[in-house]
């Protein structure tokens, strides 16, 4: 039975190998810290994960009465790729709304002993349920379709352009033509560049962003395996209208798991994940921006195109924001100015 709480808030196929008396094997810790990952123990999973009784047959059948699909997620406790799935991939606005909108997430500790009824009815525990369904790494997901199939099987971690694939297909098919193989070669997704987009007007990452000569200040909290943060600065930022209203304020970038310190608008230095947590950050991009006294005034957690961009840079740095509290009522303002010039307004482009 399904009982969820909802909260407003590498391109390789990563494993952690299953081994009982320790989570991952030394070599593939060595690998994960390689490649910027930590072991992190115990991860918190996102507040709109279902929360069910485990019974496999009635979350299948509630969850198709809504319209929905149900993905199985055997995770273990200090396994770096399960917390990059949850942090990175769910770190996505997209990812996140598409994962909502089209399946009940079901968390089972491969190593648990919580009562699990499974496929056929029986009573068993977390830990024998992933074994006699062969779960070997961690993250494993099941897709399961509305009679409790199995349409699809991802075994470890994918990256966030090829985990919406999955998403899609899990959505779509019964795991068998076409397979899931052949279905991500026909839609070819692009992966995400893997890097932060600096640029020579933005300041310094250790900045002292307490200590600015009366500007209002934009943080560009992102991270390097992240679409829409490409396109934000390959595209959106390229615009000479972007670029005109960035002249306006003072902008950092900075990636939101670094633990490297940062001097916060408030006084404070503390790394840039705990700066992160304590804003609740929890998409990339996400743009905060400050006043000249260090407060936070307004920030965007969605997707925007280059208007909306551009006309939340004018939001702060007119002040426009001290006089309309609405910002829909700024912008539909703001169009119409610009369309009175003969400025042609496209939200879209």
């Amino acid at each position: 039975m399904l009982n969820r709480v909802l909260v407003i808030p590498v391109v390789l196929v990563a494993v952690c190998l299953l081994v009982a008396t320790q989570p991952c094997r030394a070599e593939q810790q060595d690998q994960a810290l390689d490649a910027g990952l930590v072991n992190p123990g115990y991860a918190e999973k996102p507040a709109w994960f279902a929360n069910s009784f485990l019974d496999i047959r009635e979350d299948v059948s509630e969850a198709a009465a809504a319209g929905k699909r149900v993905i199985l997620y055997f995770y273990q406790d200090g396994c770096p790729y399960c917390q990059k799935l949850l942090d990175t991939n769910f770190a996505l606005r997209e990812t996140e709304d598409k994962t909502r909108s089209h399946y009940e997430v079901i968390a089972i500790n491969m190593w648990g002993d919580r009562e699990v009824t499974g496929f056929d009815g029986e009573e068993t525990t977390e830990k024998a349920f992933a074994r006699s369904l062969r779960v070997m790494f961690t993250p494993t997901l099941l897709f399961l379709d509305e009679a409790g199939r199995v349409a699809l099987r991802v075994n470890g971690y994918y990256p966030p352009h090829k985990f919406n694939a999955a998403l899609d297909y899990g959505v779509q098919h019964h795991g068998k033509d076409p397979t899931f193989r052949e279905y991500f070669a026909s839609v070819s997704p692009a992966a995400a560049s893997g890097q932060l987009h600096n640029d020579a007007a933005f300041l310094p990452a250790d900045s002292a962003l307490h200590d600015r000569n009366g500007r209002a200040l934009l943080v560009l909290f992102e991270q390097k395996d992240c679409a829409p943060c490409d396109e934000l600065h390959l595209d959106i930022l390229q615009r000479p209208e972007s670029r005109e209203q960035l002249q306006r304020v003072d902008v950092v970038l900075l990636d939101m798991w670094s633990r490297t310190p940062v001097q916060r608008p408030d006084g404070k230095t503390s790394s840039v994940a705990q700066w992160a947590r304590d804003l609740d950050i929890l998409y990339a991009p996400s743009l905060v921006f400050f006043d000249e006294q260090g407060a936070e005034v307004f920030r965007t957690e969605a997707y925007l195109k280059a208007f909306h961009t551009q006309s939340a840079i004018d939001y702060v740095a007119s002040g426009a924001y001290l006089k309309q509290p609405s910002f829909q009522r700024f912008i539909s303002a703001r169009a119409d100015a610009l369309e009175a010039r003969g400025i042609h307004v496209d939200l879209m482009k």
